[in-house]
């Protein structure tokens, strides 16, 4: 079954001082495009954490963070005393009239009056956090495979379209060939010279044989149902489809160029238009 590069996949953990959040989601990319935001505390576990992402999602331009909300009442970060003390002894000297008020308030604006204390990974933390990691990358799946399972659906539409146009095209071929006929016939009619008839029958058989689309007709059949035989397939790929699509569009243009009738042509046409819809689609396959 194909899959989707698009998705979006969440998952949470509430913990005895802090909510964690982790969002991932992803559209279609050429290759793997991956941006990981993170608490500058969990930073060191981003190396084997982008390895666990790309094995599991693959391709796709992913976004991935991290979300802390402290729920505790204390925080990490602290008043620097000593600094906001050197400070109002500094501004005590140079507005000597000011109360201790406003002596407080200029000092808490100044540089390195807060300061947070660094945190250290908990390893207890960190092995529930990878369980809701497992968690939002699995749900994102899901979201991927349900979307593979709408653009299946799509391509089987499109397809039959194509399919469809390509007999109705084939339904006309007796009525090309006669139109041919008689046109060559007019046009000798019209020049009023003698013509050997088996030449003239071998000469038209020859030209026939050029605009024949059989061929063309097999093998975009072949392609046809390669399609959906690999997107059925459990080795269904984005990038082995586009090489379908193409083939197929090998088989429409050269059709295009031999029908030699306006309404074949229009049937050309409209192929053309179903497979440029498939050629979007495709993008978003994995």
């Amino acid at each position: 079954m194909i899959q989707s590069m698009t998705g979006f996949g969440k998952a949470s953990l509430q913990l005895p001082t802090k909510k964690i959040t982790v969002e991932v989601k992803s559209l279609n990319s050429k290759g793997l495009d991956l941006n990981v935001r993170m608490p500058s505390v969990y930073r060191e576990m981003e190396l084997g954490l982008r390895t666990q992402i790309s094995t599991k999602l693959e391709r796709g331009k992913i976004d991935f963070a991290i979300y802390i909300e402290s729920t505790a009442e204390q925080t990490s970060t602290k008043v620097n005393v000593p600094v906001v003390k050197n400070y109002i002894a500094q501004l005590r000297e140079v507005y000597a009239d000011a109360d201790e008020t406003e002596l407080m308030k200029m000092a808490v604006r100044m540089p390195d009056t807060l300061k947070t204390e660094r945190e250290e990974i908990d390893e207890n933390d960190w092995e529930q956090i990878q369980i809701i990691i497992d968690e939002a990358l699995q749900n994102i799946l899901s979201f991927r495979k349900d979307e593979g399972e709408s653009l299946e659906k799509e391509f089987n539409l499109r397809i039959g379209n194509i399919r469809q146009y390509m007999n109705d095209a084939l339904a006309l071929d007796p009525e090309r060939v006669q139109a041919i006929k008689d046109r060559l016939q007019t046009a000798i009619s019209e020049l009023q010279v003698n013509v050997d008839e088996n030449r003239f029958e071998q000469e038209l058989i020859y030209y026939l044989e050029k605009l024949d689309i059989t061929e063309e007709k097999v093998r975009l059949t072949n392609h046809l149902d390669y399609f959906l035989e690999t997107i059925k397939g459990t080795e269904a790929n984005g990038r082995k489809l586009g090489f379908i699509t193409q083939e197929m569009g090998r088989e429409i243009n050269t059709m295009g160029s031999k029908s030699n009738h306006a309404q074949m042509q229009k049937l050309v046409v409209m192929m053309k238009d179903e497979l440029e819809k498939i050629k979007e689609q495709v993008l978003n396959v994995l």
